[in-house]
């Protein structure tokens, strides 16, 4: 058997105003064809899956194409995304004849001018491969399952849990499905429910944790073959936002749809009751100011300035926050200042400079930290990991005010904060300090929750659309809920006053 198999992925924040270009992909990752290491990535995970599973079956021949992945960011440019797309279906077309092809994706791609690149590339890969061959995916699920998507795929599939800790188990998942059906073993159809909702569905707390535990347990059963909660990603304005349920079933349709339809209305039912808890800046200076000391540090996520999200990364404001209560014993990461981070190199470890850190990519960054900074140490490129795969900070220093013990993290790759190792690499010891302060909405949780004396998710004010504002969303082409309180009734009422068809 004969496997295609490649990545193109990012996550686009259309409110952002952080362009993706080319550069974007290649200070991230972009690993060409038999380049890609053996530890997965989060959307590329398939593709070391393919690799290990050939090497021990004689029978499977997998071709490797290319692998790219850029930094959550704002509208990629439309050649930039096209210039990718065609050198992976390029590679696709030198490989034929395959018995099929495994992608991994994130599903909340946009470029300028094209709303659905992940749509447009699997529509293309059909038309290549014709309907006789497998074509499957593994998505994010903060992504957007589009009508385009479904019909060129065979199989989809996201990861499950928020944090992403998943996105290898589900990357051999998807592997699995699709050598089977490649093989005859199954039929796979896939079933979609939309919800008609946009939320935030971290599975590190409940009702969440108890969905996805279900949902694991009924995967397997009878005919149900896989199950996945595509959350939607709320900062992108496309016609096709929202939470989906995805029932892959094996040749069920009935009971696929009926399932999905089941397991969507449970969803809708736990409509603002899901996300996570956010306070205000002086709730979370107050928060640590108040707490006695010893038990670890609390952990403080600037959930909205999230580069996960697309977000710059480089908001002072909760962080000049905690510098002008005189919390000292402080450890940030990770501010994106590549100006910083290069001025670091340039003076050297040891040295005291005159700096100024952050407030620089928009109004709502909040302004820059100016001070005198001791360059605590370097690293180029700096690392971090996230469940076995390891993320680039790109030049990156710490650097410590001078006079206390607040370490600030710069780094030139605009990167969320996954694990306590973004600290310990760079000898700043987290367990040393009375507060974090991350740039991430709840990836980091899985890596700090075993450090931490308390977690707070913090909402400091900015271009993401994190309040229910109808007007932000142009593009959508359907009521949803926040913006509708019920959509699902509001459709029966335009249903019953709607002309008869002539």
């Amino acid at each position: 058997m004969r496997v295609f198999t490649a990545s193109l992925a990012t996550e686009t924040n259309t409110f952002s105003p952080v362009p993706t270009d080319r550069t974007s992909f290649e200070s991230a990752f972009y690993a060409p064809p038999g380049r890609h290491p053996d530890t997965p990535t989060l959307c590329s995970a398939v593709i070391p899956v393919l690799r290990r599973r050939a090497a021990s079956d004689p029978d499977l021949e997998v071709v490797e194409g290319t692998a790219a992945w850029a930094e959550p960011g704002g509208l990629l440019r439309l050649d930039v995304y096209e210039e990718l797309r065609d050198e992976i279906l390029a590679q696709l077309r030198a490989a034929m004849p395959v018995e099929a092809v495994v992608l991994g994706l994130h599903g909340a791609m946009v470029a300028r001018g094209l709303e659905d690149c992940e749509g447009d590339l699997l529509a293309r890969v059909r038309e290549i491969v014709g309907p006789g061959v497998v074509v499957a995916a593994e998505l994010d699920p903060h992504s957007h399952l589009t009508e385009k998507r479904v019909r060129a795929a065979d199989i989809l599939a996201a990861f499950l849990e928020f944090p992403h800790t998943d996105f290898a188990e589900r990357a051999e998942h998807v592997v699995d499905l699709a050598l089977a059906a490649a093989r005859g073993e199954i039929r796979p159809v896939m079933s979609v429910f939309d919800c008609r909702m946009i939320d935030i569905f971290p599975t590190s707390r409940e009702p969440m944790r108890g969905f996805v535990d279900r949902i694991r347990a009924l995967q397997g059963r009878g005919r149900v073959l896989s199950i996945s909660l595509i959350h939607g990603f709320m900062a992108a304005d496309v016609p096709e936002l929202g939470t989906r349920v995805l029932v892959v079933t094996d040749d069920a349709r009935e009971e696929g749809d009926a399932l999905a339809e089941r397991l969507g209305r449970e969803v809708f039912a736990m409509r603002g009751t899901t996300r996570m808890p956010v306070i205000t800046v002086e709730e979370a200076v107050a928060a640590v100011r108040d707490r006695p000391p010893g038990g670890g540090p609390v952990v403080l996520a600037d959930v909205w300035d999230n580069p996960g999200g697309g977000n710059a990364g480089d908001n002072t404001v909760l962080l000049r926050a905690l510098m002008e209560a005189g919390i000292d014993r402080l450890g940030a990461a990770l501010i994106w200042d590549p100006q910083a981070a290069a001025l670091a190199h340039a003076a050297g470890e040891g040295v005291v400079l005159e700096m100024r850190i952050g407030g620089k990519t928009h109004a709502s960054s909040g302004p820059p930290i100016d001070g005198r900074f001791e360059i605590r140490a370097l690293a180029d490129p700096g690392w971090q990991s996230f469940a076995g795969s390891r993320v680039t900070l790109g030049r990156c220093a710490v650097l410590r005010l001078a006079g206390t013990e607040i370490d600030i993290l710069v780094g030139s790759n605009r990167t969320q904060v996954f694990e306590p190792d973004i600290f310990t690499d760079l000898g700043v010891d987290p367990h040393r300090k009375r507060a974090l302060l991350v740039k991430s909405t709840n990836h980091f949780h899985a890596g700090f929750r075993p450090i931490a004396a308390e977690i707070l998710y913090v909402g400091v004010e900015g271009i993401y659309p994190n309040r229910s504002d109808p007007s932000r969303y142009g593009r959508l082409a359907r009521p949803i809920w926040p913006f509708v309180e019920d959509p699902f009734a509001e459709d029966q009422a335009r249903s019953a006053t709607a002309p008869p068809p002539a």
